[in-house]
């Protein structure tokens, strides 16, 4: 006899399980973009981090939902003051990356 209540806990464990490492995989791609971006912008990436701020679900360019993450980093232009930045993406894709107005 089946334990329907044993299939679903080990169906649940393995969606949490998925979604996390596609989550990990999803930020490994912001934190790269991210570092390319600062390189590109003369900034200085700090931490070298980025961190999950806000998750929601959108629809993209073709009407399917995608999960829209957006990520916070810090930045510093001239090494004496922390700068704020962010990174959002909707599935896989960057969408923009947006660097706090600071002194160059």
């Amino acid at each position: 006899m089946f334990n329907y209540n044993a299939i679903l806990g080990l169906f649940a464990i393995g969606f949490f399980a998925w979604y996390w490492w596609s989550a990990q995989q999803v930020k490994e791609r912001a934190l790269h973009a991210t570092a390319s971006y600062c390189r590109e912008k003369g900034v200085q990436l700090l931490d070298g981090s980025v961190a999950l701020n806000a998750l929601w679900f959108k629809r993209d360019a073709i009407g399917n939902f995608r999960i829209w993450r957006t990520y916070a980093f810090d930045f510093a232009s001239t090494g004496e003051e922390r700068y704020r930045g962010r990174v959002v993406l909707l599935g896989n894709t960057i969408e923009d990356i947006q660097l706090e107005p600071h002194q160059i």
